[in-house]
């Protein structure tokens, strides 16, 4: 089963890239993936919208500073604690965020042919628990 879910993985990761590259989004999957992150949790501290993204602090660095030379994001100081940057988008990443979100859609349309929405939710209470499990065997570790 860990082959095929990570094949599988892989496929759907490639799939929704040459999506993104045909719908000349002119970002990264990578970097879409960031705004539609910043989307959901607006005003995020950097540091915690790595976390959630599980992805490590520099790598989302080299991303918002890509996302920010194109004026789709911008960092402003936690006004709790200056020392900290929050994330937020400006309003060009706007239309961008609705072609991502469709395109996306699309390709998950693609990916998902022939499974019952049943099928759908049951996979997607599925790769919640599992989530659930590795965060928490993540932290255990941490410990």
């Amino acid at each position: 089963m860990g082959f095929l879910f990570f094949e599988v993985s892989r496929l759907y990761r490639a799939r929704t890239d040459r999506a993104f590259e045909q719908g000349g989004l002119g970002i990264t999957s990578g970097e879409a993936r960031t705004l539609i992150y910043i989307n959901q949790h607006p005003g995020l501290r950097q540091t915690a919208l790595a976390e959630k993204m599980s992805v490590e602090p520099m790598t989302l660095v080299a991303s918002l500073d890509r996302l920010e030379a194109q004026s789709l994001v911008k960092r402003e100081p936690d006004p709790t604690d200056r020392r900290a940057k929050r994330v937020l988008l400006t309003p060009a990443a706007a239309p961008l965020i609705a072609r991502i979100t469709s395109i996306a859609l699309a390709a998950r349309e693609e990916i998902l042919n022939g499974l019952s929405e049943d099928q759908i939710a049951n996979f997607r209470t599925a790769l919640d628990r599992m989530r659930v499990n590795l965060v928490a065997g993540r932290d255990a570790d941490d410990a």
